[in-house]
């Protein structure tokens, strides 16, 4: 069987070391769309060295090397092709402020294993530690098309809530380049699906997507600016749902509530949606939880 569960979920984490520099952050923050306009000092902040603020999504690619979602292919137990595969959800949780470099350690291990019937849900879960303690937790959720069907827990429900009824406090319309999925591979997910236009038709697209994580970057970005006055450690959780695809090129529209709490601090609801398709959602269940 592709998918043995009992197996996956008992495995030991993997540990890896990793480390990265303020080239990579300027990197990534090019890749999810930073830098327009140029010389802009809000885009300075994320795309020169001498004023550099780490937003935290950068967290999901430290280090370079495979996301979540093709490392969670990795563990044993679990075989399946990399065509049926696709990023479900993401979340993270900051223990402290994301450092312009750093060294860490990072352990990795399936926590959650769902039988939807036609599909599998696994879930990967990264414990990140450097020498002064734990740096963040994130959470990728896998989706592997046809690969349910052992009997196992169905898991949490994969409908997604529907956004609040109220108008937004703020909406923004964010354009995606159309080489933007071919900037952000260069962080580590070398995935052909975003690059290769006959590797994504293998996978039942008509052309390359962008990588879901760089929408949640770019998302985050956008709540970032506009709500939490660009202040990159006031973020303390942040978790989406990927309803949909991006094409390169396309334009999203984001909205955002916000719902205000003790200390400063709140959290704010976000629906992702492309403009260019009638509004499709493309992300969905979206929460920046900030202090």
């Amino acid at each position: 069987m592709p998918i043995d569960a009992a197996e996956a979920l008992a495995a030991a984490p993997r540990v890896r070391e990793i480390a990265w520099d303020h080239k990579d952050v300027l990197l990534y923050h090019l890749g999810i769309g930073a830098g327009r306009p140029a010389t802009d000092p809000r885009e300075l902040r994320y795309t020169l060295e001498s004023r550099l603020h780490v937003l935290p999504s950068f967290a999901t690619v430290a280090g370079g090397g495979p996301p979540g979602v093709i490392g969670g292919l990795s563990t044993p137990g679990v075989d399946v092709d990399l065509t049926r595969v696709l990023h479900g959800g993401q979340y993270l949780r900051l223990h402290r402020a994301v450092p312009v470099r750093g060294r860490a350690s990072a352990a990795a291990r399936l926590v959650a294993a769902y039988d939807k019937g036609t599909a599998a849900v696994l879930v990967l879960r990264t414990e990140v530690t450097d020498a002064h303690g734990p740096l963040w937790t994130d959470e990728a959720e896998i989706f592997v098309r046809g690969e349910g069907g052992w009997g196992g827990a169905r898991g949490p429900s994969g409908r997604p809530a529907p956004p609040p009824a109220e108008p937004p406090d703020h909406t923004a319309e964010v354009p995606v380049r159309e080489d933007q999925a071919l900037l952000h591979r260069l962080s580590g997910d070398w995935n052909p699906l975003h690059a290769d236009p006959e590797f994504a038709a293998r996978a039942g697209f008509d052309r390359p997507v962008l990588h879901g994580l760089c929408t949640y970057g770019s998302t985050l970005k956008t709540v970032v600016d506009t709500l939490l006055d660009g202040d990159v450690n006031r973020v303390r959780e942040y978790r989406t749902r990927f309803a949909g695809v991006v094409h390169p090129g396309e334009t999203l529209r984001v909205r955002m509530w916000r719902s205000a709490g003790e200390d400063g601090g709140g959290s704010v609801r976000v629906a992702v949606s492309a403009v260019d398709r009638g509004d499709v959602p493309v992300l969905a269940d979206t929460v920046v939880r900030y202090g």
